[in-house]
């Protein structure tokens, strides 16, 4: 019997260490902690329960953005696989080209995806069938890369243009956009117009 517990002990932590120490309840039955004995594991200060079936190992140190995780986690679909990827203003914040601050954290979802239960808060969710060539992976969570960031934030007009100004010329500064990508992307009016305004000024 210990020795049965510490083999499931092994597997949910080496499964939540590829999740900064997080996991939900699926994961955990099946690293072999039966479901009855989850309430347990908590009220033991063995677990921490972050949200509705999502833990987090207590002695596993707290990463830097546990928030990033927990809410990766909530997206995921009945077959356990993650479908939010951070985007928009959140994405632009995690490849440090701004420096605005969201308080909500902006997250695109499959245009099928559905919740039966209230999305949280802090959550905005943009619904559009990303192409894995726009993510890029983090510590337990995807984004967008930043040429996908950028159009998105000139398509959603919600930041003023100077940001996105900003954002669009550091990124060519610091290689993480190419101009060849700029001129082949597939990119509205508005973005165009955009686009080569800010690359005139970069000149």
């Amino acid at each position: 019997m210990a020795q049965s517990h510490r083999e499931a002990s092994r597997r949910l932590f080496e499964l939540a260490e590829q999740q900064q120490g997080f996991f939900t309840t699926k994961q955990a039955k099946a690293a072999g902690f039966a479901e009855n004995t989850h309430p347990y594991h908590v009220q033991a200060g063995n677990w921490i329960r972050d949200h509705r079936g999502i833990y987090r190992l207590a002695l596993f140190p707290t990463p830097d953005r546990p928030d990033l995780i927990l809410w990766s986690l909530w997206s995921r679909n009945r077959k356990e696989q993650i479908e939010g990827v951070y985007s928009h203003q959140t994405a632009l914040s995690l490849h440090d080209l701004s420096d605005l601050n969201p308080a909500k954290l902006h997250m695109t979802v499959p245009a099928h995806f559905r919740r039966n239960s209230d999305i949280p808060g802090i959550l905005v969710l943009h619904y559009r069938d990303l192409p894995k060539s726009d993510m890029q992976g983090g510590p337990g969570y995807k984004f967008t890369r930043p040429l996908r960031t950028i159009l998105d934030l000139i398509e959603a007009g919600a930041i003023e243009r100077t940001f996105i100004r900003q954002a669009l010329l550091q990124a060519v500064d610091r290689g993480l956009i190419t101009r060849q990508q700029l001129r082949s992307a597939q990119l509205s009016e508005t973005a165009r117009k955009m686009v080569e305004d800010a690359l005139r000024r970069a000149a």
